[in-house]
């Protein structure tokens, strides 16, 4: 009866060993979005795309930005294995000048607890004439 006691708890240890831990992986498809030269006022809404390529689900618990003028939002529902998800960004176009922004994603993504995206671009405002792009006639010209 002592043998097949033994026997039962190590064949149960050794199942628990070769139990594999389930995890979540998060991939992006791109970590970097470049809005390139735009309009002031245009749309400044842009999608980061990403999959769960791990085995469990992946919950995104956190994404902030590093100031108030892009605002991300996250998905609410957990992403299951081999799903892809989105975090939406908008960065506010009425500020015109170049700008390079952070977004910090924080899940429960093994490994990658903490992944950092960036948005960059420049604004103009095609109104106001830049005095440094005005053309002016050569000396041949005239």
């Amino acid at each position: 009866m002592k043998n097949l006691v033994a026997i039962l708890f190590i064949g149960l240890l050794s199942l628990g060993i070769t139990a594999q831990e389930k995890v979540a992986q998060i991939e992006f498809e791109t970590e970097v979005i470049d809005y390139g030269t735009i309009d002031k006022g245009a749309d400044g809404k842009r999608v980061f795309t990403f999959t769960n390529t791990g085995d469990a689900p992946l919950v995104i618990s956190k994404v902030k930005s590093t100031c108030g003028c892009t605002v991300p939002k996250k998905p609410e529902k957990p992403i299951l294995p081999g799903e892809t998800g989105e975090i939406v960004v908008k960065y506010d176009t009425k500020r015109v000048n170049p700008f390079r922004k952070t977004i910090t994603v924080t899940s429960n993504a093994k490994g990658q607890e903490t992944v950092a995206l960036m948005i960059k671009g420049k604004v103009i405002d095609p109104s106001k004439e830049n005095p440094l792009e005005k053309k002016t006639k050569s000396v041949m010209e005239q």
